[in-house]
């Protein structure tokens, strides 16, 4: 039942002044128990560290003996620690109260030797102004302004253990930033003289430079900046040390006793600060730590309370994680309070760069909520992985941040996947009631139309009104079947956007009633102009594919009609001038005589022979109309009385002044008189002749002679050749002993074995014998053979 108090005043009602006064004077009263308990742990840790640094007691010690002290002066604790951080003794030790049998330290004070001791007045002005210190920051600038100038102090260093290993570079004085992100984080190395120390928990001093760079990787470049530094632990005498503070030197003498004492002394009294500054960072914590880590821990859910890391330009490198849920797991399976004090980017590396780290940079700055966008991640339930969907969202306390992750519902995931299905399928769904008019479409719809969600949803019947003109027809004929007779629609239509014409396609299908009547339409608006774009593309290239098939095919037609006709190829062996001649020629294109090489075997007026093999550069009309041009000259120059040389030069001169340059070419001419038996033979950048004689092959030796239209400054030369019964003479073009793969002289010698062998045959057998399946160039072989005395010309 609900009580009085709490039941809502009644309209008109007068507020219960005297009920909101006892609510202020409660709230007053918890707001000083508060500060109360604020200003006790902070003083209490710093006195507690100033009796440490003065007796060399441990922490439970010290906590014990201002307790004691005060319920012998019947003061709050608070005062005595007060009075004991404001009247210690300007000099020498402050007498401590033996422990009592109950009580337990880890090592009874050490006195210093006479004569050397810490400095107590400067102790206890160090001591007050710790007091005011508020972070590891401030803390090593108090420490190094407070040093006595005898210890020649000249940087301070304070490094803490990691939770992972390795070393943090918290606070520093005296160091430049260049060197301070040099050294902000060392890895867990060996060598590393502050890493010494927190494992030994003993100080050491590095007093020469040259004999220590040998055992520890020295800070600061040169090491000779610094000759002597010492490295002190920080420790509450309970625990081993955790923090590590780097005094460096620009002196080059040994620490002197009272040096050494004074460094220790100091760095005790630094203790309980360093406790209270992983608490004080963060004022969303405040003195009650424990209690919000207590609380987070019994929460529901993940959630972590983060504090910002700052460099020391106030730029936020990390945070700190200060309480997690139970619930709440890294990377690498820590959990709960085993994530407290590790750095957020090392529990989640993969969120640096991410949208959330920005959100939480944003919030941090303007103090508006940040909420991601849902996404999916692993979760660990009973050891067993499994993917769920997530949101992150990051809220503002005080100076802190509080991230936690929001786990959807499976109805929430499956309105995202629907969601995503659309987006990614360019689809969208849309319902029309035929009865209400209700009409109902997803975002993606209004995304596809490109319409404003402010304009509403069309009506079923004006669908076909955001056609193009051309589709309204087909449209309207599809939605009014779809409507009266509830005939299945599947329709595709343009239309006009801002960004031009889309294609889509609709599918849609009734609902009738129990009478067979439609009453509702549901379907899906897809954008399909991708598509309709692909295959537009593909019709058009089809159509170019097969005229340019068409064109090809009709140039090759008419250029294997025009070469059979200019360079007829003769069905058996000719006889030429007591020669027998065998002919093949083989173009690059399989079954089509397309091609720059010819050839001509004819026997002059005076009953001499003439034999021309050439080559043109190129394939197709082209190569035809240069071979027809330049075959035809030459049997005509010769046949009329020109030398070979001279025909050669014409012919140069003819590729180079014509109205169409007709490109390159190479030649061989070789006219035989058959009553000497004599062969003289002229070329134009071609390939020598190959002479079988006895069973042996050989080239020719070339004369000189230039590539047919290369310049017109060629110059070329003949030489001659008695041919004996039985020889061989092969003229050929470069087709027959090129390899893309290798050089000309392995062809040529590879042409040459074969010519020699007992089953050589003819030109047919060269051909099965030096060709590959696969070649670039068209072939053209003369095979000439002198009869033997005994054998008849015409055999």
């Amino acid at each position: 039942m609900t009580s009085e108090a709490a039941r809502p005043p009644e309209a008109g009602a007068v507020p219960d002044l005297a009920a909101l006064a006892k609510v202020v004077a409660r709230q007053r009263a918890e707001l000083d128990r508060l500060q109360e308990t604020a200003a006790t742990s902070v003083v209490l840790e710093r006195a507690k560290g100033a009796l440490m640094a003065r007796t060399g007691c441990s922490l439970d010690a010290a906590h014990e003996e201002l307790r004691q002290r005060a319920e012998d002066s019947r003061r709050t604790l608070l005062e005595e620690c007060w009075i004991t951080l404001g009247s210690l003794a300007p000099s020498g030790r402050t007498a401590v109260r033996p422990p009592r049998a109950d009580a337990v330290t880890d090592r009874p004070p050490s006195p210093a030797p006479d004569g050397a001791g810490p400095d107590g007045e400067a102790l206890a002005r160090f001591a007050r102004a710790l007091v005011r210190v508020g972070g590891p920051q401030d803390l090593a600038r108090c420490l190094l302004d407070h040093l006595p100038s005898g210890t020649g102090a000249e940087a301070v260093m304070i490094y803490t253990r990691l939770p992972v290993g390795g070393l943090e570079l918290v606070g520093h004085a005296g160091v430049d930033d260049v060197l301070v992100e040099q050294w902000r984080r060392v890895p867990p190395l060996s060598g590393i003289a502050a890493l010494d120390v927190l494992d030994s928990g003993e100080a050491r001093w590095l007093e020469n430079a040259q004999a220590d760079r040998w055992r520890y990787q020295l800070i600061g470049e040169p090491a000779e900046r610094w000759p002597t530094r010492a490295w002190l632990p920080v420790t509450d005498g309970a625990r081993s040390a955790d923090v590590a503070i780097g005094v460096f030197r620009h002196r080059a003498e040994p620490f002197a006793p009272d040096v050494r004492q004074h460094l220790l002394a100091a760095a005790r009294l630094c203790a309980g600060p360093l406790r209270m500054f992983g608490i004080r960072q963060n004022p969303a914590i405040g003195a009650d730590a424990d209690a919000v880590r207590t609380v987070f821990e019994r929460l529901p859910g993940t959630s972590v309370l983060l504090t910002p890391l700052r460099s020391p330009s106030g730029d936020v490198e990390d945070f700190r994680i200060d309480a997690a849920t139970a619930d709440t797991s890294d990377t690498v399976g820590r959990r709960g309070r085993e994530l407290l004090g590790l750095r957020f980017r090392e529990c989640w590396p993969g969120t640096a760069g991410e949208p959330l780290w920005q959100g939480c940079l944003d919030t941090l700055t303007s103090g508006q909520p940040y909420e991601s966008e849902p996404f999916a991640q692993q979760h660990v339930v009973a050891g067993v992985g499994e993917l769920a969907t997530y949101s992150a969202r990051v809220a503002r306390l005080g100076d802190g941040l509080v991230l936690n992750w929001i786990r959807h519902a499976p109805s929430d995931r499956q309105e995202q996947r629907l969601a995503d299905v659309q987006r990614l399928g360019n689809l969208g769904w849309a319902n029309w009631h035929l009865v209400t008019g209700e009409v109902n479409w997803s975002s993606q719809v209004f995304a596809i139309l490109d319409r404003d969600p402010a304009q509403g949803a069309v009506p079923l019947p004006q669908l076909s009104s955001l056609a193009l003109p051309e589709d309204m027809p087909a449209v309207a004929r599809a939605v009014t079947e779809l409507m009266l007779e509830g005939r299945p629609c599947d329709v595709q239509f343009r239309i006009a956007t801002r960004d031009g014409t889309r294609h889509l396609r609709v599918v849609a299908e009734a609902v009738p009633d129990n009478r067979g009547t439609p009453v509702e339409v549901h379907g899906f608006v897809q954008d399909i102009t991708a598509q309709r774009s692909a295959e537009l593309a593909l019709v058009a290239s089809e159509r170019a594919i097969l005229t340019q098939h068409g064109v090809l095919q009709a140039e090759r037609t008419m250029a294997a009609r025009l070469q059979d006709a200019l360079l007829p190829l003769p069905k058996q062996p000719v006889q030429l001038s007591g020669l027998r001649v065998d002919i093949a020629y083989l173009p690059a294109q399989s079954g089509l005589n397309v091609g720059g090489d010819w050839f001509s075997a004819i026997e002059l007026p005076d009953g001499d022979a003439l034999f021309v093999v050439g080559d043109v550069a190129g394939h197709g009309v082209d190569a035809v109309a240069a071979m027809a041009l330049l075959r035809f000259t030459a049997k005509g120059m010769v046949i009329t009385g020109s030398s070979l040389t001279g025909a050669l030069a014409r012919l140069n001169a003819l590729l180079l002044h014509s109205r169409d340059p007709q490109g390159t070419a190479t030649m061989v001419l070789a006219r035989y008189n058959p009553r000497e038996r004599r062969l003289v033979w002229a070329q134009a950048g071609h390939p020598p002749p190959l002479l079988v004689r006895d069973g042996k092959a050989r080239y020719l030796d070339r004369p000189f002679g230039m590539l047919l239209g290369a310049t017109d400054t060629a110059r070329y030369e003949e030489s001659e050749c008695r041919l004996a019964p039985g020889d061989r003479l092969v003229l050929y073009t470069d087709g027959l002993v090129e390899r893309p793969s290798e050089c000309i002289d392995r062809g040529l010698e590879r042409l040459a074995r074969a010519a020699v062998l007992p089953d050589g045959g003819g030109s047919d057998r060269l051909l099965g014998a030096l060709l590959e399946p696969e070649r670039r160039d068209d072939v053209c072989v003369l095979d000439i053979r002198v009869p033997q005395e005994d054998e008849h010309p015409a055999a």
